[in-house]
């Protein structure tokens, strides 16, 4: 199967903590045991996340980041009042990867999938969010300081 699938683990801002790109026909629970093999040197790098929130299809990774990491995973779901809306409904916490994945894709070359090697491509997730995360900066920075 032609294409590529991204998973991401981004922070309450948005920003990508790790990517791990795959091949476009892998479950989503098994892109989460990609990313769960991805952080497994991860645990004392980030002390303090305690809690992520993950999708539904993410089941899989809820019991390994328990167990291995010691985080608390909470899995988004939608209300009964969400499921009978029609249309796009934005969830809480699940919006945040959702505008990383926005970010991104506003860099022509992560728009879509131009690259040969997986490694590749997860280079360029990583540089066009290193790329966001300058411009918030300079428009922080106040005229004239450097």
């Amino acid at each position: 199967m032609k294409g590529r699938k991204r998973h991401l683990l981004v922070d309450t801002e948005g920003l990508v903590l790790k990517a791990v790109v795959s091949a476009a026909d892998v479950q989503d629970r098994d892109g989460a045991a990609l990313v769960g093999q991805a952080l497994r040197h991860w645990g004392p790098e980030l002390p303090r996340l305690a809690k992520v929130w993950v999708d539904g299809a993410y089941t899989g990774f809820v019991e390994w980041a328990r167990a291995e990491l010691g985080w608390e995973v909470e899995i988004v779901k939608r209300s009964d009042e969400q499921k009978a809306r029609k249309g796009f409904v934005a969830l809480p916490r699940r919006w945040v990867v959702e505008r990383s994945f926005a970010w991104l894709g506003r860099f022509r070359r992560l728009s879509k999938d131009y690259e040969f090697r997986v490694e590749s491509s997860e280079a360029f997730i990583y540089l066009g969010m290193s790329v966001h995360m300058l411009r918030r900066l300079a428009a922080h920075t106040p005229a004239g300081s450097t």
